[in-house]
C-alpha cells in the first residue's frame, strides 16, 4: 500500500501532467523534463527540471505554470522550482507515451 508521501508525490506527477511546453505540445512529464520531485510529507515540494533548451524563451511560463497547477490543488504549499542542465535534456528522455504522441 502507498503511503501518504508516495501518493501525494502521485498526484503531484499527474498535475505536472497538465502543464504544457508550448512549443513542442506535450506535458512536461512526458516530456522528460521532470528530473526530481520531492515531497516533505507536509507542505513542501522541491522539483528540479529542465527546459528543453537552456534558451527556451517560454523558460519562464513553464516554471510559473508548473507552480500555480500545484497550488491549485494544495495552496497551502511552498513549491521551489529548481532549474538544471545537467544531465542535458534530450530526446531519448521522452515516455514511451509521449513518444507515441510525437509520432517517434
Amino acid at each position: 500500500m502507498m503511503d501518504k508521501i508516495e501518493e501525494t508525490k502521485k498526484h503531484i506527477y499527474e498535475i505536472l501532467k497538465s502543464v504544457m511546453d508550448p512549443e513542442i505540445e506535450l506535458n512536461i512529464v512526458d516530456l522528460g523534463l521532470i528530473y526530481n520531485l520531492e515531497y516533505d510529507g507536509d507542505k513542501r515540494v522541491d522539483i528540479e527540471m529542465t527546459l528543453s533548451t537552456p534558451a527556451c524563451p517560454l523558460g519562464d511560463a513553464i516554471i510559473i505554470n508548473v507552480k500555480e497547477s500545484i497550488k491549485k490543488h494544495y495552496p497551502d504549499f511552498d513549491v521551489n522550482v529548481k532549474l538544471v542542465y545537467d544531465p542535458p535534456w534530450n530526446p531519448s528522455l521522452i515516455s514511451e507515451e509521449g513518444k507515441a504522441k510525437l509520432g517517434m
